[in-house]
């Protein structure tokens, strides 16, 4: 890894040089020796297909699914032709609720990211059928960077943390420009049940970037 891979977001993510070269010898080395998700090539998908000037809202998610064909560097999203994972149906579920759109028959979210929805999972890599096999390579510490660099943008944005995990992530958002910070229940089906339906959320990021004059989000897929 290098951060010519990180694109425009390299100037505004101030992660210690000696950081990321460990976390890339880690990173790197998984991949020439196990099945890693998502494939090499897509690993800064979410940054690259969001880059920061066109950044108005970020969904932050755990880590990449760790089944094949599923991960592709976008938080929630899958492949299309994959099978829609249940915490996305309960995504698109609350979408139709809310803003009456149909749900899609597949499960990428990339519209959305190339609109400007930063698609962040806070740890970036996974070993195929082992979830959370990588939490402890550093990741944290570099999407924790992520979303403090986002946060130092001047346009308005909208942070959305659903689930515990995502939430103590909150500390890291500050009011000195506009921001909208939306927390609820995990959409999976543990916890959607709990009040993630229901929250409105899609609804609510339009309503906040129409009154700081920004462009709303189309999300229908």
């Amino acid at each position: 890894m290098n951060y010519k891979e990180l694109g425009p977001w390299a100037q505004y993510i101030q992660y210690p040089e000696e950081a990321f070269a460990a976390l890339s010898e880690r990173v790197e080395r998984a991949y020439a020796e196990d099945v890693v998700y998502p494939p090499r090539e897509k690993l800064f998908a979410a940054l690259e297909l969001t880059p920061p000037e066109k950044t108005r809202v970020v969904i932050l998610g755990q880590d990449p699914y760790h089944e094949p064909g599923q991960a592709h560097g976008l938080s929630f999203s899958v492949e299309p032709g994959v099978a829609i994972p249940k915490s996305l149906v309960n995504i698109y579920k609350e979408l139709q609720s809310d803003l009456g759109i149909t749900p899609p028959e597949h499960g990428c979210l990339q519209r959305w990211a190339e609109q400007g929805v930063l698609l962040l999972n806070s740890v970036l890599t996974v070993e195929a059928h082992r979830a959370g096999s990588h939490r402890d390579f550093g990741w944290q510490e570099f999407t924790d960077r992520v979303i403090a660099a986002t946060n130092s943008l001047p346009q308005p944005i909208a942070f959305v943390l659903w689930g515990n995990f995502a939430m103590k992530k909150a500390g890291l958002i500050e009011g000195k420009y506009p921001r909208l910070v939306l927390t609820a229940p995990h959409p999976s089906p543990l916890s959607a049940y709990r009040g993630f339906f229901g929250s409105k959320p899609f609804s609510k990021i339009n309503e906040f970037l129409i009154e700081n004059n920004t462009i709303p989000i189309d999300w229908k897929l």
